[in-house]
C-alpha cells in the first residue's frame, strides 16, 4: 500500500506540474481551442475548485493502484512499459468516457479529441513514473 500511496502522490505531482505548464502553453499558443469554453456548462461559481485543483493526485492514486495490480503484464523498459500503460488506459477508459461525454454533452470534437490527447499523455507519464518507481 506504501508503494502505491508514494509513486501515485509523486505522480500527482508530476501530472500537477504539467497540468498547469501545459494549460498554459496551450492557452497562450492555441488560443481559439480555448474559445469554446466561453460556454455556460464550464461556468463554475468557485465552490468546486479544489476538486479541479486534486484531479492529477486522484488519477495518479487509482492509475498507482492499477500498476501495482498489472505492472506484470507490461514488458520492456520503463519508458517502453509507461508508454503501453498509457494506452492501455487510453483504451479500456478515455475513448469510453470521451465517447459517451462527446454524445451526451454540447461539447466540440476538437475538445474531446484535445482531452482524449491530454490524458493519454498523462497516463504515459505516469506510468512511466510507475515503471521506474515501482517495477
Amino acid at each position: 500500500m506504501k508503494k502505491i500511496l508514494t509513486s501515485g502522490l509523486i505522480a500527482g505531482f508530476v501530472l500537477s506540474v504539467m497540468g498547469y505548464g501545459s494549460l498554459y502553453l496551450a492557452i497562450r499558443f492555441l488560443p481559439s481551442l480555448f474559445a469554446d469554453y466561453n460556454n455556460p456548462l464550464f461556468n463554475s461559481d468557485g465552490s468546486r475548485d479544489i476538486l479541479f485543483y486534486m484531479h492529477a493526485f486522484i488519477l495518479s492514486i487509482a492509475l498507482s493502484w492499477f500498476w501495482e495490480r498489472f505492472k506484470s503484464m507490461f514488458k520492456g523498459g520503463f519508458i517502453i512499459r509507461g508508454f503501453e500503460f498509457g494506452f492501455v488506459y487510453a483504451m479500456v477508459s478515455l475513448i469510453p468516457v470521451m465517447w459517451i461525454t462527446f454524445s451526451a454533452l454540447d461539447v466540440t470534437i476538437t475538445m474531446v479529441l484535445s482531452w482524449l490527447l491530454y490524458g493519454l499523455i498523462q497516463a504515459i507519464i505516469a506510468g512511466i513514473v510507475f515503471a521506474k518507481m515501482n517495477p
